[in-house]
């Protein structure tokens, strides 16, 4: 894990990075940065906590907000990120066991 150096809201900080999360961290560091900086010159809030408490219920609540993607089956195998749905279906079926079954 390398350490990258960071501003958000015009304090540095120096933060762990894992191999290759360099431009996903640049992001979330950009977003946060953002939302504080519209905060702050919003100009009802001033105390950086405050600031940074509220621009964290916004980005959680923009992420609770959006819809999730459904993995989709091909059936044919070739995307390794795809989920058989089917075989998903049937293993809760056999944890439900004769108590029901899910379709």
């Amino acid at each position: 894990m390398k350490q990258v150096e960071v501003t958000i809201l015009g304090q540095g900080y120096i933060l762990g990075c894992p191999d290759g999360g360099e431009v996903l961290l640049a992001s979330a560091v950009a977003a946060v940065d953002r939302e504080m900086s519209a905060i702050r010159d919003g100009g009802k809030v001033k105390a950086r906590e405050r600031i940074a408490v509220l621009a964290a219920l916004n980005l959680a609540y923009q992420l609770a907000d959006r819809p999730l993607p459904l993995p989709v089956s091909t059936g044919s195998g070739d995307n390794a990120d795809s989920v058989d749905l089917d075989r998903l279906i049937r293993k809760l079926d056999a944890a439900i066991g004769d108590d029901g079954h899910l379709l």
